[in-house]
């Protein structure tokens, strides 16, 4: 590249830059006029407002005028807020506007055209864009391809172009650090300078360097299902948040992040992508883990979390139980005893006042099955409560004489008495006395009447317990190598455990389920787009709960299956049970195959690791190869964890270490301490990430990255069954730069499977 054409982008640069100033000015000017005058009206409400309310004509004016006032408060705050959103974007833009050029003529135009690709869209006073933002249409032209012939969707249908300029700035602060003319759709040089800088604890945008396959999960906008099968680093997740951005910015007016919701491993990684979205100049989407969706529904119960789920050892059977539980086989069991209990088997509960029975359950049980074949579970429940209802309203006259009512309304207070009256006339006293009465059954009724409004009268820890004890008659139970006895035994380990208020996570899923049959509830129709990260370690039933419960959405799933620490196994054949819940001419399956996050080093260790596993393509990104040091005792691994820290502080490269087990974590970060190393110990997902070295243990890790990983107590003891692979893959997979593995005694037979040539092994 010339120097005259380095000097040209540069002058461009600057000038774009001070435009981009002066719209900052003019922004400013406007959340300031836009505050004041918001300000403004709110002081001068009631001056601004009549009020007048001597005839309905006046009460009508003065209403009039006062949502007049609130129209203006509201416009003046959309105004600030608009206002506010667009000079945060250009602020963002002033330090680095753009980072693409593209040179292309189209099909049927005489002349070429040049357009600059950036965060936002950016024009001049006469409307001409000076940079587009990179999900406008034009600009995926960037993403795809190589240069020459290619083709891209307009709202308009597809347009033609012929590409002969890729040019790609790195920049900081006004300066053009580094460009590079490719015929990539990213170039190779440029990933090397992104990929390159240190990690953080905050994930960053990736809209430089979005891939051509990357670009084809964001801009989808025909699937149904869109499943994206993604080697770790390969950008995956940070691939998902921009295709929300892009999404957002595709339907704007017609769609608000609120409707959006992304189901996260854990609550660390939740905080750890918090940044992207804003950066982009979005909203955040609602995030949770799936344990607090449906954990929030059940306040009166523990439900198994991440740790316990992780950290609980489960038999052989129970894990086949599990298996069992955890498959659409139960799914489809839940919904066939959901439809026979328009027959009989509902389980009813008492409705009671002061320990008596107001409503008795074989009173509710006659009512509910009164209703004829044509009322399904959701119909029937409505007749059945406004049956109920009625049957209350007759009750409340009738115990009006009651003598506890009597008793009651002759041991009022002055002041109870003042209240239940106030603003009433009497004729005569009888007349106040009945009115008393009402008013005391009515108020002692009120929590019956609250309890048919919101379902108390079914019993759904009688019901879910019930069809456990018919599963049997549902299930052929020898598929899943369980006998009648293990299952026997099984459901008396549960209903203790309910007794004590206690839920493994593996039965939250059905319950849930089993209830909303029971109760009709047709999900929330109002969510429009899923996003479910790290779906290797969701089970099939979870799955399907959740297209249940968001049946107007699409699905966008993705993860790894080599990273299955949670379904372990199963997750092999996820793919095909998931495909089974959505149209398959509406299903999209994209993989992605090349790893960015490590260098080739660290990359093709952690591929040695997996056996046949889902394929994936080093980026070539050179580093240090992994070193594997082998020691007899602990403490002598403790100075090595402090001898490597020494080393990757110098190389100014932050470092996680992770453990197995928490228990291992607090066990190793006590060592430390005590040896005068400074720490932070990652013990819950409720944690932020800290600058500094962390103590991470292997759970809370997922979809995380840093510079260096310290891989502690790989051994033969502590890794020691096949089971346990992919859980090491995906602590090793987290190291961007440098990979270090310690263990006392010998290091896992797991690790036996990589060529010695790929790691350094210092015993």
């Amino acid at each position: 590249m010339t120097d005259e054409q380095k000097s040209f982008e540069q002058s461009r640069l600057t000038r774009i830059i001070g435009l981009i100033k002066n719209a900052e000015k003019h922004f400013e000017g406007a959340v300031n006029r836009a505050k004041s005058e918001e300000k403004e009206i709110n002081a001068n409400f009631f001056d601004d407002v009549r009020l007048n309310f001597n005839n309905d004509s006046a009460m009508t004016e003065t209403a009039v005028s006062i949502e007049q006032q609130r129209q203006m408060l509201q416009e003046r705050n959309n105004s600030w807020q608009q206002s506010s959103r667009q000079l945060a974007t250009l602020q963002k833009m002033e330090k680095t506007p753009y980072f693409a050029r593209i040179d292309f003529k189209e099909k049927g135009e005489p002349t070429p055209e040049s357009i600059y690709i950036g965060l936002g869209s950016f024009t001049d006073q006469d409307d001409h864009f000076l940079i587009y933002d990179w999900r406008a249409p034009i600009s995926s032209i960037y993403y795809e391809g190589k240069t020459g012939a290619v083709t891209y969707q307009t709202p308009d249908g597809p347009q033609a172009v012929d590409i002969f300029l890729k040019r790609q700035f790195l920049i900081e602060n006004g300066q053009i650090k580094a460009l590079f003319d490719t015929q990539e759709t990213i170039g190779d040089q440029m990933l090397l300078e992104v990929l390159g800088e240190k990690s953080d604890t905050q994930m960053k945008s990736i809209v430089t360097t979005i891939q051509r396959e990357q670009n084809q999960i964001i801009r989808n906008t025909d699937a149904d299902l869109l499943f994206v099968q993604g080697a770790a680093g390969s950008g995956k997740t940070s691939a998902i948040l921009q295709r929300i951005a892009f999404l957002l910015y595709r339907y704007r007016g017609n769609l608000d992040s609120s409707q959006v919701i992304m189901f996260s491993p854990n609550q660390l990684f939740n905080d750890y992508i918090a940044d992207v979205l804003p950066e982009l100049g979005e909203q955040n989407m609602i995030q949770m883990t799936y344990y607090q969706y449906v954990a929030r529904r059940l306040p009166n119960l523990t439900v198994q979390s991440l740790f316990d789920q992780f950290e609980t050892p489960i038999s052989e059977k129970d894990g086949r139980i599990s298996r069992l539980k955890e498959s659409l086989v139960f799914y489809q069991a839940v919904k066939r005893y959901a439809a026979h209990l328009e027959k009989g088997d509902m389980r009813f509960r008492d409705l009671k006042v002061g320990g008596k029975v107001l409503l008795s359950k074989e009173k509710i049980s006659e009512v509910y099955y009164r209703f004829n074949e044509n009322y399904h579970l959701g119909n029937r429940l409505d007749a059945t409560k406004e049956s109920l209802l009625r049957s209350l309203n007759h009750k409340i006259n009738h115990e009006t004489k009651a003598d506890w009512v009597t008793e009651r309304a002759e041991n009022l207070s002055d002041e109870e008495l003042r209240g239940i009256t106030v603003g009433k006339d009497f004729k005569t006293g009888e007349a106040e006395s009945k009115y008393i009465a009402k008013q005391i059954v009515l108020e002692a009724f009120k929590p019956v009447q609250k309890g048919i409004q919101r379902n108390r009268f079914l019993s759904i820890q009688a019901q879910y317990v019930h069809f456990m004890r018919i599963v049997p008659q549902l299930v052929d139970l020898a598929e899943f190598a369980i006998t009648a006895e293990d299952w026997q035994a099984h459901v008396s380990d549960f209903v203790a455990n309910l007794k004590a208020k206690k839920m493994t996570l593996s039965d939250v899923t059905p319950y849930l389920h089993l209830y909303d049959l029971m109760t009709g509830k047709h999900g929330e129709r109002d969510m429009r787009f899923v996003f479910i990260d790290e779906i290797q370690d969701y089970t099939p039933y979870e799955l399907a709960f959740l297209k249940m419960h968001f049946p107007k959405a699409r699905f966008t799933l993705l993860g790894d299956l080599n990273q299955a620490i949670f379904t372990k196994e199963s997750s092999t054949n996820l793919l095909q049970q998931v495909q089974q819940l959505f149209d398959a001419q509406n299903t999209k399956v994209v993989q992605l195959t090349r790893s960015y996050r490590s260098t080739q080093q660290v990359t093709d260790f952690t591929k040695g690791l997996l056996k046949g596993g889902q394929k994936i393509d080093a980026f070539n990104r050179q580093g240090d190869k992994p070193n594997l040091i082998v020691r007899s005792t602990e403490e002598a691994l403790v100075a090595d964890v402090n001898a490597q820290l020494v080393k990757n502080t110098a190389d100014k490269l932050t470092t996680a270490i992770i453990t197995k087990t928490l228990v291992q974590a607090q066990a190793l970060t006590a060592k430390l301490k005590a040896s005068g190393t400074k720490v932070t110990l990652i013990r819950s997902e409720n944690q932020r990430l800290a600058a500094g070295t962390l103590v991470v243990p292997s759970f809370l890790a997922k979809g995380l990255e840093f510079d260096a990983i310290i891989g502690w107590q790989i051994s033969a003891s502590n890794y020691a069954h096949e089971n346990q692979r992919q859980l090491l893959y995906t602590i090793c997979s987290r190291a961007m730069h440098r990979l270090t593995l310690l263990a006392t005694g010998s290091m896992s037979p797991l690790i036996d499977n990589v060529d010695p040539d790929e790691y350094t092994l210092i015993q």
